[in-house]
């Protein structure tokens, strides 16, 4: 590749990224005003267009009246109401389709034009699949809440974010190293920091599916205490990390001490860098947004900001850890005889 279609790489890959991060806040969104299990059916083509006609609101809103969601949580929704949810699902499909032709094109016609050489074609590629499995798992977890209980399954809405945040760190991290690639594999905690910040976003996932952002609404402590005693109720012990409310936000929590204290750490060792002051400050305004989020009850704007907080610092600990200067190689020590 000549450093010409470095750089249109590179800058075709950052669009891609922000388009991900777009699709996340208003994921975000979507999740906060319950509109994600507006649109029942999953039609890909055919679902690009938006109700075009007063009947054709009318025969969306009917499918939507047999949900449980309906029956149980908006029963008395009117047709308006409906389209306020409509919406906002309907914006997040479009995003997640525009993103695809967004990322597909490009990368046929960087194929056909031999501007890519064969291992970055094939990342390339299996981030385009990830794409396709994303809609995939999008799909499945509206499905959950369609069936009898009106709520997405915590665990296929922590896998949806997942893998969103696995294709847009993909990206970033492909962008970075087309733009300035690094001579030596990074080490240490800046390459373990990423995924910490993968994990926590991924409570904050489970977080989210379980609506534990409305309980323990106090910090530091959780109704008064560091370890609430009903962390362990459920049987068998494990199911308390997928469907306790008090187990999930106290994961989330001690994901959040755990990088309060590394972050700093990897901040003074990079602390000559951007990357590295990026970092901490990507950190400090998502630990404010967080706690804020969780003072306040968690309110749609504060909650969908702080969704994108989480990407916003994990995009900051991938370029720390692109920027992080290699180790020196360890010399050989000679011991006279």
């Amino acid at each position: 590749m000549t450093q010409r279609d470095r750089r249109a790489v590179a800058a075709w890959l950052f669009l891609c990224a922000a388009l991900v991060f777009a699709i996340v806040l208003v994921g975000g969104i979507t999740r906060l005003t319950r509109s994600g299990l507006s649109i029942v059916e999953w039609q890909p083509l055919v679902g690009a267009l938006p109700p075009l006609s007063q009947a054709h609101w009318a025969e969306l809103f009917a499918r939507y009246r047999e949900t449980p969601e309906f029956r149980l949580v908006n029963y008395d929704m009117t047709l308006q109401g409906f389209k306020g949810i409509f919406w906002w699902e309907y914006i997040h499909r479009l995003l997640a389709r525009g993103v695809g032709f967004v990322f597909l094109l490009p990368y046929l016609w960087f194929l056909l034009k031999r501007r890519l050489d064969k291992p970055l074609a094939w990342k390339l590629a299996g981030i385009f699949l990830l794409g396709g499995l994303q809609g995939a798992v999008g799909w499945i977890m509206v499905q959950s809440g369609l069936i009898e209980d009106p709520k997405v399954n915590p665990v296929r809405l922590a896998a949806h974010l997942g893998i969103a945040l696995a294709i847009f760190s993909a990206e970033l991290w492909l962008a970075l190293e087309l733009v300035s690639p690094r001579k030596n594999p990074v080490e240490g905690l800046p390459r373990a920091l990423p995924f910490v910040i993968f994990a926590m976003a991924l409570s904050g996932g489970m977080v989210a599916g379980l609506r534990a952002g409305y309980a323990y609404n106090t910090f530091p402590l959780m109704n008064g205490q560091l370890v609430p005693p009903e962390v362990l109720m459920l049987e068998p012990w494990w199911r308390n990390f997928l469907y306790n409310m008090a187990t999930v936000q106290l994961v989330h929590r001690a994901f959040f001490w755990l990088l309060s204290i590394v972050i700093p750490i990897v901040w003074w060792r990079a602390r000559g860098t951007v990357a590295g002051h990026a970092l901490l400050a990507a950190f400090i305004l998502q630990a404010a947004l967080g706690i804020s989020t969780l003072l306040l009850g968690v309110p749609v704007g504060l909650g969908a900001v702080h969704q994108g907080g989480a990407v916003l610092l994990l995009a900051a600990a991938i370029w720390t850890a692109h920027s992080a200067p290699a180790h020196p190689p360890y010399r050989a020590i000679h011991v006279p005889a």
